[in-house]
């Protein structure tokens, strides 16, 4: 993809394919201020307020606000750490909550969540609040490529840190769960899932949803039944004849 368009497109196709209930987010970290889009809220200096990390992203899901975070905007240590926008302390009792991978210090200033439908920027990392099995319908194109390779997964805090500063260093797909503090701040919902995906890799994966979006395992038009003896594809047949568990009769 070369243009916002594209992007924006491929949020609003994720939004009516899957059904989903808040809208897909594009991020991007900030260089400098003049890389803050126009129309974004500055926390602090617009609100006279401070967010955690988890809390912008839920701002800009659900009430499709954009968001800068910079410096002065945080409320929770995490992101920033892991961003790399002040030092990491090296206090032997805080090591256990600071091991977690970081961007180098100064790199950036901030970092700015919209929903991807209405983003008037290029992404850095997309993120997708799902359902589990909206995320096995983003998942198996992956599996039946031969490409799961390309997905990494983390389920412990900080989800800001892994949702973006591995995916954005390593361009693999992430799955995260919503940490405690997502739960408990920012209101993410029990049955949630995080998918992260890198920019480069969110035209593909769309093609990959719509692909079987038109097939037999549509997200939207999927049925659930508990059928003994159902009608076997082909190659179970083919197994079940060469294992031999086929009793006189069975069609499969």
């Amino acid at each position: 993809m070369t243009t916002t368009a594209d992007f924006n497109r491929c949020g609003e196709e994720l939004e009516r394919l899957l059904l989903l209930r808040t809208s897909p987010l594009a991020v991007k970290m900030l260089e400098k201020e003049s890389d803050i889009p126009k129309g974004a809220v500055r926390p602090s200096k617009d609100r006279g307020i401070h967010l955690a990390q988890c809390q912008a992203f839920a701002i800009s899901r659900r009430q499709k606000e954009t968001v800068a975070m910079l410096k002065e905007d945080n409320w929770c240590f995490a992101a920033l750490i892991a961003y790399g926008l002040v030092d990491k302390p090296d206090d032997p009792e805080l090591q256990q909550f600071v091991s977690f991978p970081t961007f180098e210090r100064g790199k950036y200033i901030g970092i700015v969540s919209a929903p991807l439908k209405a983003a008037n920027f290029e992404p850095d990392v997309v993120l997708i609040y799902s359902n589990p099995a909206q995320l096995r319908s983003m998942l198996l194109p992956t599996h039946f490529k031969n490409e799961e390779a390309q997905v990494d997964s983390h389920f412990f805090p900080p989800a800001c840190c892994y949702q973006i500063v591995p995916v954005m260093s390593n361009g693999q797909f992430m799955v995260t769960l919503p940490d405690i503090g997502d739960y408990h701040r920012a209101l993410a919902a029990e049955d949630e899932v995080v998918l992260s995906v890198p920019k480069d890799g969110l035209e593909k994966m769309v093609a990959g949803v719509r692909e079987f979006e038109e097939g037999d395992f549509a997200y939207g038009r999927a049925n659930m039944y508990m059928r003994h003896d159902f009608p076997q594809p082909e190659f179970y047949q083919m197994l079940f004849k060469r294992w031999g568990l086929y009793d006189k009769g069975d069609k499969g």
